[in-house]
């Protein structure tokens, strides 16, 4: 089939990074300033919108289910398109078959997303690089201005405002579109799956529909947040006499000033500092109120406020393979990946408080009202009126299939039978009778020492990985954290084996180019294109998914290095055979939930969003414990791939989004 490369430069008093594009294309002043586009290998075509219209033969091609169109985040061009042609969602759903995502591949392939960082990696030719002009010629064109003398009291600067450059702008938006056929090119030899691409549709339909939004719920958290940092300020201003306590270097000053030795003030350090005995009493109360006023979850409340459209719904929150390494999803916008937990009861008579303001009943009841507000982030995020929320997660599923793929069976005996991996992995360890770890039995306590160890140690990890996942809290120092590491490893030889089995795999499979298979249904092998710069040391694994590793390479010491994006760029990177085990656990767990969302939509129901590996459904049901029961079957459906996994699910209903 033809492709077709768009790509288009819009304007919206919307700031597309806190609301997302589905609320920036919704506001009334949205408009598509330019569009560019090639079909194949031919000339780009730029049209000027604010001059002029899209001509019919450009639009009928547009809309041809014979041309396959893609673009650099190809949601942004659809849903906008969309906008801009008025396109209801019954038709706008049929025309996103036609759309690929050229940012989705280089995810597909470990590669950055962005289109400036895709073009450094994949070393783009100068004519086809991403302008470094563009951010200027976006902050002057996309987005609104600032009133002044000097450009006649405008708040949005027009092509007729500098033609020059708008004539470097039209050239800029043209030549995303050349980066964007490169990219095709280099990749080439590496296509995404048509199965992937129907996962992302599926997924860019439910971005679309979003999740309803409690607005009442939001405006009175930030309404109690308000009052409370006002009076924790006004607290803090007569306890210091700072002008402003707020200011981390005058609050550092007045601290270290009383005696308090500190080199930042993060979370932390903060936190250290109030576990501390020597702290002085007034010092130690401007730490609480530094630690209340810096909840940063409360800020979800202006983001969840930013992003909501006029029907109340919040749209884009899920990033499809915004994980490269493994394909899982990211968070957006809200970060529904990185919520708080909910521990609080009686939620219901919260929310009620909260949407009326009142942060001294709040104060009252609960004492710290910021905390009480970050608990109840979740609980904003509603299905419709006449509608539930229908939950359900996979339970232990990393547990389960680390244990599926190296073969540990008294690990999957548990699964199949009891499924209190925790208390099991205690009693072998510590040789202890299973079924004295009962609340009640001094031997309760060994339970927690199993879930840390359980949740730590499975991808090679030691001390360090203990203390990260809750070890620090055991009451044990390194050398007996290291004990039950050590403990953990003699009861699973099997998951030992498996890690080595996959170092030796790769470390094979780089040095020989051949390919090379550590267990059944996973084979690495090196891969290149004519048009790549570098090989692929690629993964396939028993979902039939491929991960990619750009550039591979090994150490002396018989470690494996790969290039990926990080804080830096695209920077060179280390990995080994306990990080490829969790590498390939996690993509299967992620296929095992795409396989859950698959089947739920084919029985007709409607996920909203998803957190890991729970999903979360918005159903119409007059009998929501019948639906649960339906979904959870289907959640504990086990993959054709991953025949002998025993897979579990659980959940609940609710009128609102928390965590059980």
């Amino acid at each position: 089939m033809q492709i077709m490369t768009v790509d288009i430069e819009t304007y919206s008093p919307i700031d597309l990074f806190t609301a997302g594009a589905y609320r920036y294309a919704q506001s009334p002043d949205f408009q598509i300033l330019l569009l560019s586009y090639t079909i194949d290998n031919g000339p780009v075509v730029t049209f000027d919108l604010v001059a002029d219209t899209i001509p019919d033969e450009d639009r009928r091609l547009l809309v041809d289910p014979g041309i396959i169109k893609r673009a650099h985040n190809a949601a942004f061009e659809w849903w906008c398109l969309s906008q801009h042609f008025g396109l209801d969602a019954r038709t706008r759903s049929q025309w996103l078959e036609q759309w690929q995502d050229t940012m989705v591949h280089m995810l597909y392939c470990g590669l950055p997303a962005s289109l400036d960082n895709a073009g450094k990696a994949l070393q783009l030719p100068t004519e086809a690089a991403k302008m470094r002009e563009g951010k200027a010629l976006i902050t002057y064109f996309c987005k609104p201005c600032k009133p002044s003398k000097s450009n006649g009291g405008r708040t949005r600067n027009m092509p007729w405002h500098d033609s020059d450059k708008w004539a470097l702008f039209t050239t800029y938006n043209g030549r995303d579109v050349t980066a964007e056929r490169e990219i095709d090119r280099k990749l080439g030899a590496f296509p995404v799956p048509e199965e992937i691409w129907r996962q992302w549709r599926d997924d860019l339909r439910m971005n679309a529909n979003g999740i309803g939004v409690d607005l009442d719920l939001a405006r009175g958290a930030m309404d109690c947040a308000e009052q409370i940092t006002e009076r924790l300020t006004a607290e803090a201003k007569a306890l210091s006499r700072l002008d402003n306590p707020n200011s981390p270097v005058q609050l550092m000053s007045w601290l270290q000033g009383r005696g308090v030795r500190l080199d930042n003030i993060t979370k932390d350090t903060v936190a250290h500092l109030l576990a501390r005995k020597d702290t002085p009493a007034d010092a130690h109360r401007m730490l609480e109120i530094r630690q209340q006023i810096s909840k940063t979850s409360n800020a979800k409340y202006d983001a969840v406020i930013a992003a909501t459209g006029d029907d109340s719904r919040i749209r884009g929150t899920m990033q499809f393979y915004g994980a490269a390494r493994t394909g899982r999803w990211a968070g957006r916008l809200l970060q529904v990946q990185n919520l708080p937990r909910t521990h609080l009861e009686h939620q219901d008579d919260i929310r009620r408080i909260i949407k009326l303001g009142d942060a001294d009943s709040l104060e009252a009841i609960y004492g710290d009202v910021n905390d009480t507000l970050s608990q109840m982030i979740r609980t904003v995020l509603v299905p419709q009126q006449d509608a539930w929320f229908i939950d359900a997660d996979f339970s232990a599923i990393e547990a389960r299939l680390i244990a599926w793929e190296a073969g540990e069976d008294w690990v999957l005996d548990v699964f199949r039978s009891t499924g209190r991996i925790y208390e099991a992995t205690a009693a072998r360890i510590f040789g202890i009778p299973e079924d004295r770890i009962r609340k009640g039995n001094p031997e309760y306590e060994y339970r927690q020492r199993g879930k840390v160890a359980t949740l730590a140690l499975g991808y090679q990890g030691s001390v360090g990985a203990m203390k990260r996942m809750g070890g620090d809290r055991l009451g044990l120092d390194d050398a007996g954290l290291q004990d039950i590491v050590d403990r953990w490893r003699e009861q699973n030889p099997h998951i030992i084996r498996l890690w080595r089995k996959m170092q030796r795999a790769a470390v094979r499979t780089i040095s020989t180019g051949h390919p090379t298979s550590p267990r059944p249904g996973v084979v690495f092998r090196m891969e290149r294109g004519t048009a790549s710069p570098f090989a692929f040391l690629t993964m396939e694994i028993p979902s039939g998914r491929k991960l990619f590793y750009a550039n591979p390479g090994t150490t002396e010491d018989g470690r494996i290095t790969y290039w990926e994006q990080d804080t830096t760029g695209w920077a060179e990177a280390e990995t080994y055979g306990g990080k490829l085990t969790e590498n390939l656990t996690q993509a299967l767990g992620r296929d095992c939930l795409q396989y859950a969302l698959t089947n739920l939509r084919a029985a007709g129901y409607a996920p909203v969003f998803h957190v890991h590996d729970e999903v979360i459904v918005e159903s119409a049901t007059q009998k929501p414990e019948e639906d649960l029961k339906t979904i959870i079957k289907i959640m504990s459906q086990v993959p054709p791939w991953a025949e002998g996994l025993p897979l579990n699910a659980d959940g609940w209903y609710g009128k609102f989004y928390t965590k059980e």
